[in-house]
């Protein structure tokens, strides 16, 4: 009798368990109702794995490679079928697209939410960038995980909490600002159980973020071994800093001084250090935050020697230039303050340039707004200013109106280089950045013709301010679903604290296909060690 009831036993067991977990998921999601956290009202108190069922029809289905009329149709969060005329019931949500775009949900590899950083914290936390995201059709970023006194662990508890109160899917990149067996070990756990595969160093920020080159090959080695990605904040931190001294010492202390510190010559050396390191290591090398022609011809100039470097710029970068930081008024100036700076015209052109000919792969926001007062902190000295600028809700109407609109880059190459080419780099592809059956329904609804205008009045950050102040431009992206829901209709936001998902990525993408060929060849080419004879006496 024992045996036959020790089942029921286990199954009474794991019904608690599940009843427990559903309690405290509504517990959590009635505690930030009763904190009025939220956009609308339908997601209040609401499962975000409640059924739904989702038929989007008529659009132009839009994939990295190929575009078809055709319909989508969504159950439980997962794309079902992708098919013209699916027929459906009448417990069916129905979406039409006829004469829009339909496309996977953008992907920004490149964001800082809930970041202490400079004295200050980033103004968007992970409820306010993420909603921010949603309205402007992306619907999954990469956020950077900051150690803990050199500690990863104790940096990925803290961001883990921090995230509870996602409303989108997100992913962790891990930032490495110290070197010794703790951390060595730290990254085993990081790739093998925590789902993080990318790993950031930066060369600048001197006697904050930054690490030497030493450190720099130890990390790549380790990057290496575990098939992890190496990114890079490539500036040269210590000519950086003399630049920062030289510019106080000749009395510029306004935003200006900023960008005169660290110019293009500082960070095209810095990436192709970074390049000649990796390439001595024979490791994948991930350049963030591309601003300038120095850079973005190194990166040119090792790919097309075959070495596997990504170059990511970063929507600021591309569309505005550096005239803003000469503005007489200290806020509009100071909002415009980022590292690398913002660059002449000439610059955002040729980075759209190299983007339409896929010199450079995937564009990134470096998100990471810090609002008037906070920018206001080095209003005598522009060492204090927080460095950052937003862009996680502008990214994708900027894109489509700079590089569709203008001829430079096609449809297809849109969704690859806003979506598809991130999912395939951290290795979450074709779960992310594809319109297909068996895929996150994570998509969006573009009306090409339609017209969109940027201000700090109507965006979704709690910054004051907006680097895109009064853009006007064409392609809107008019309906934004997150994991089958739709979250953004009619231009209401209808998202709330703790539906988003932690997304796990696998070590070893694509851009480790052939490593060990290359490792073998170098290795069969040294035909050392030579044995020697000691002569006799």
């Amino acid at each position: 009798m024992a045996s036959s009831s020790s089942p029921q036993r286990l199954l009474h067991l794991l019904s608690l368990i599940l009843l427990l977990f559903a309690f405290c998921t509504i517990a959590e999601s009635s505690q930030f109702c009763d904190a009025g956290i939220g956009y609308g009202e339908s997601t209040c108190g609401v499962s975000s794995s409640s059924s739904t069922k989702l038929l989007i029809k008529g659009g132009t289905v839009v994939n990295a490679h190929e575009m078809e009329v055709a319909d989508v149709y969504v159950e439980d969060g997962i794309i079902v079928a992708v098919r013209p005329n699916i027929k459906v019931g009448d417990d069916v949500t129905v979406l039409d697209a006829t004469g829009k775009f339909v496309m996977p949900g953008g992907i920004d590899p490149h964001t800082h939410l809930d970041f202490e950083f400079m004295g200050s914290e980033t103004i968007d936390d992970f409820f306010s960038g993420q909603a921010a995201a949603l309205a402007g059709g992306t619907t999954m970023h990469i956020d950077f995980v900051i150690p803990v006194n050199g500690s990863l662990l104790s940096g990925l508890e803290a961001y883990e909490k921090k995230s509870k109160k996602s409303c989108m899917d997100y992913g962790f990149h891990m930032a490495i600002t110290k070197w010794d067996e703790v951390v060595s070990k730290e990254m085993e756990i990081m790739v093998n159980e925590k789902g993080i595969n990318s790993f950031k160093f930066f060369m600048a920020y001197k006697g904050a973020l930054m690490i030497n080159d030493e450190l720099l090959l130890q990390g790549f080695k380790k990057c290496k071994s575990l098939g992890a990605l190496a990114m890079v904040h490539a500036e040269n931190g210590d000519a950086a800093y003399e630049g920062q001294r030289r510019m106080i010492e000749l009395g510029i202390t306004g935003p200006e001084g900023h960008a005169l510190s660290r110019p293009p010559v500082l960070e095209g050396e810095a990436t192709a250090r970074a390049i000649k390191l990796a390439g001595f290591m024979n490791t994948p090398l991930y350049v963030v935050h591309v601003m300038s022609i120095d850079a973005m011809e190194e990166i040119s100039k090792a790919r097309k020697s075959g070495q596997k470097v990504i170059g990511e710029p970063v929507v600021s970068g591309l569309v505005l230039n550096d005239s803003w930081v000469w503005d007489p008024d200290f806020i509009t100036a100071a909002k415009y303050v980022m590292s690398p700076p913002i660059r002449a015209a000439r610059h955002g052109k040729a980075l759209q340039a190299a983007l339409s000919m896929g010199i450079l792969q995937l564009v990134g926001t470096d998100h990471c707004p810090f609002n008037s007062t906070q920018k206001a902190l080095g209003i005598d000295d522009f060492r204090k200013i927080p460095n950052g600028v937003n862009g996680i809700e502008e990214r994708m109407h900027l894109v489509w109106d700079t590089m569709v609109e203008s001829g430079q880059i096609s449809v297809t190459d849109y969704v690859r280089v806003t979506s598809t080419e991130c999912a395939r780099i951290f290795n979450i592809y074709p779960r992310k950045g594809a319109i297909r059956a068996g895929s996150d329904a994570d998509i969006i609804i573009l009306n090409p013709n339609s017209s969109f205008e940027i201000s700090a009045k109507s965006h979704h950050s709690r910054s004051d301010t907006n680097v895109f102040e009064g853009w006007r431009g064409k392609g809107k992206v008019e309906v934004t679903i997150s994991g089958g829901r739709v979250v953004w209709l009619n231009d209401e936001l209808k998202v709330f604290p703790g539906s988003g998902k932690y997304v796990e990525m696998r070590p070893f993408s694509y851009l480790f296909n052939g490593i060990g060929k290359a490792d073998a060849k170098y290795l069969s080419s040294l035909k050392a060690p030579i044995k020697r004879f000691r002569a006799t006496t």
